[in-house]
């Protein structure tokens, strides 16, 4: 299921992704910066077209075909600012991948989207029916995987990804695909360990 399979990474840059965890540690731009490298890496072995990257705030950038030499440059040209609009960027996400297998133009085992963000989403119902609508629009469970990774100590984040994880078919949809995990949950492990492992998930 890795190759064959096309990737889509959404970074939030809102105002709090400034922010250092420990003091003296990387700002959580920063280490975003450094997954967002590993993960263009590890994607150009079997994907030479490169990664999908989102970064978004109150508004979203999209650039296509992402490779490893590319990262440093995008990253000089945002600082993060603004609320955390996940919604709408997400929204652009699925809509791009819908219009993409329509015109025949997916990869045969379908996409992964990976959402590193650090605090809750301002219209959190809008984010859940954007996914819920996804799940009803696609044929297996294992077409379409959204994974959401919490960098911060957000509580409010933290209960929302949650109940994004262990919910979503109680709220009607159709395959459950969504995975979330927390900082607290890494246990040691780097957030490019685990954005590395979710793309052989």
């Amino acid at each position: 299921m890795v190759r064959d399979r096309d990737y889509t990474l959404i970074i939030d840059k809102s105002g709090s992704m400034s922010t250092s965890d420990r003091p003296g540690s990387k700002t959580r731009w920063e280490t975003a910066q450094e997954c967002t490298l590993a993960l263009a890496k590890e994607c150009e072995k079997f994907d030479p077209d490169g990664i999908t990257l989102y970064l978004f705030s109150g508004r979203f950038k999209r650039y296509d075909n992402v490779t490893s030499d590319r990262v440093a440059k995008i990253y000089e040209e945002n600082q993060p600012m603004g609320r955390s609009d996940l919604a709408s960027v997400l929204q652009d996400a699925l809509d791009n991948y819908f219009q993409r297998k329509a015109a025949g133009k997916t990869k045969p085992n379908g996409e992964t989207i990976l959402v590193i963000t650090d605090g809750e989403p301002y219209d959190r119902k809008a984010v859940m029916r954007e996914i819920i609508e996804a799940s009803c629009a696609i044929d297996c469970d294992k077409e379409l995987a959204i994974f959401l990774i919490q960098v911060g100590k957000d509580k409010k984040a933290t209960e929302f990804l949650k109940a994004l994880d262990d919910r979503l078919k109680d709220a009607g949809a159709k395959f459950d695909i969504v995975s979330t995990i927390t900082i607290d949950e890494m246990e040691g492990m780097t957030l490019s360990d685990v954005l590395l492992k979710a793309i052989a998930a």
